[in-house]
């Protein structure tokens, strides 16, 4: 009886010393910032205290109402303006600027690796969450899962694995002759056929689907402009997709392809440099976000000798430069729904926020442009009581740029603090 109820004592102690020690605060950390951007309202707040328990923020205030207790971290910002995080909603963090024929020697085991690399670049440039539209062998997924586990450093990540494309589509393999047979692991054609590789890539882990509407640039073979799944494929793809709570992202430049992705029912059309104003129109009635990838045309330009595009992809990147960012300034004007996305990867990780100078320059006001990189991102990926803004209850992440970004939106470009989950990745400004 006494071995008993000695067991039981000794088991019950340590139960209690589990709870116990899972009741233990949160580590407390204050950020004392010299301003805080307000990305809902414009307003600059000086003076602010931005407290952080474990990884969210407990609260927001003037310094003088909160008082550091033993125990806590101080990060001083006294200089600086602070800002949550900035969102990519396409990115390629498994993808490097190699094209053409040069992409068959790289593994999927290496584009891994080569993710865990811009991973970080990106995590380090201000961006502490990315949607990435399209990686092979689900490279992706394993990357996520990586970060995730704390294994390598990197943004918050949503997924698509695969995206899916009709045979010899812009998201196919089209590059080996027909001995290869070599197909894309997202290639499916007709209703039954994309409602199937819409469940295998959420089998495999996939956040989000990726779908491929119309012709690409870097692709051979195809057109940009020309519509490639059918309005009764795409409504198939986006209807088993929402039942099982994935968003949808449709690459699409030409017209038709915009608009039967947004009749569908996609999330987000991407690009869109080839649309026409009934395109414009239909994305505005039906509220598609429109995530336009606007630095990649400058980049190729200012770096043709290193892009080295195949011809048929140089002169397609032509054809899209000459019209894209005209098309996307006439959807600003319009009301269309923006979320910032840069499709790094056709240029060098790290340079992520220089699209939002390309946003100003097209009319957006230097606040506007930050809030497709965070409120509007962040509705865009359904993370809106998670991201986009420095508020109590939402994760501790948060940037430190110098100067004043809503006077000059160039200064997003040199991040200097990074805060991501509550643990510091970059500080540049000491403790």
């Amino acid at each position: 009886m006494t071995i008993r109820v000695c067991k039981l004592w000794w088991i019950v102690s340590l139960v209690f010393c589990a709870l116990a020690a899972g009741q233990q605060p949160a580590k407390r950390t204050l950020s004392r910032a010299g301003k805080v951007l307000d990305v809902r309202t414009g307003k600059m707040l000086s003076g602010q205290v931005i407290v952080v328990e474990g990884d969210r923020i407990a609260s927001v205030g003037p310094a003088a109402e909160i008082k550091p207790s033993p125990g806590d971290s101080v990060i001083d910002l006294p200089n600086a303006t602070v800002l949550p995080g900035l969102i990519d909603a396409h990115t390629h963090l498994t993808f490097d600027p190699h094209f053409g024929y040069e992409t068959l020697a790289i593994s999927v085991p290496r584009e891994a690796l080569t993710g865990a690399h811009n991973a970080r670049l990106t995590l380090e440039a201000g961006f502490t969450t990315v949607r990435n539209v399209g990686a092979r062998g689900y490279s992706d997924v394993a990357l996520r899962d990586a970060i995730n586990a704390g294994d390598v450093p990197g943004p918050r990540m949503l997924v698509s694995g695969p995206a899916l494309s009709i045979t010899g589509g812009h998201c196919d393999n089209d590059l080996l002759p027909y001995e290869y047979h070599a197909t894309s692991d997202g290639a499916a054609d007709g209703v039954e056929q994309v409602q199937h590789k819409v469940r295998e890539v959420i089998k495999y882990g996939a956040d989000l689907i990726k779908v491929c509407a119309t012709g690409g640039v870097l692709s051979k073979g195809d057109d940009p402009n020309a519509s490639q799944y059918t309005l009764e494929e795409m409504k198939a793809i986006v209807a088993d997709a929402h039942r099982l709570g994935r968003k949808v992202a449709a690459h699409a430049h030409g017209a038709q392809g915009v608009i039967w992705a947004s009749e569908a029912g996609v999330d987000s059309v991407e690009h869109g440099h080839l649309m026409n104003d009934a395109a414009i129109a239909t994305l505005k009635k039906n509220g598609t976000y429109l995530v336009p990838t606007l630095y990649l045309v400058d980049w190729q330009r200012e770096n043709t000798a290193r892009a080295n595009l195949p011809d048929y992809a140089k002169r397609k990147m032509e054809m899209v430069s000459e019209v894209g960012k005209n098309n996307a300034k006439k959807a600003f004007a319009a009301g269309v729904k923006i979320g910032l996305g840069t499709d790094a990867a056709v240029y060098p990780h790290g340079l992520n926020a220089h699209e939002l100078a390309v946003y100003v320059s097209l009319g957006m006001t230097p606040l506007q442009a930050i809030q497709t990189a965070t409120i509007n991102d962040a509705d865009l990926l359904g993370w809106s009581d998670k991201i986009g803004t420095i508020e109590t209850g939402k994760w501790a992440d948060i940037i430190a740029v110098d100067g004043d970004p809503l006077q000059d939106i160039t200064t997003v470009q040199h991040v200097r603090f990074v805060l991501k989950g509550g643990e510091v990745v970059k500080n540049e400004y000491g403790k």
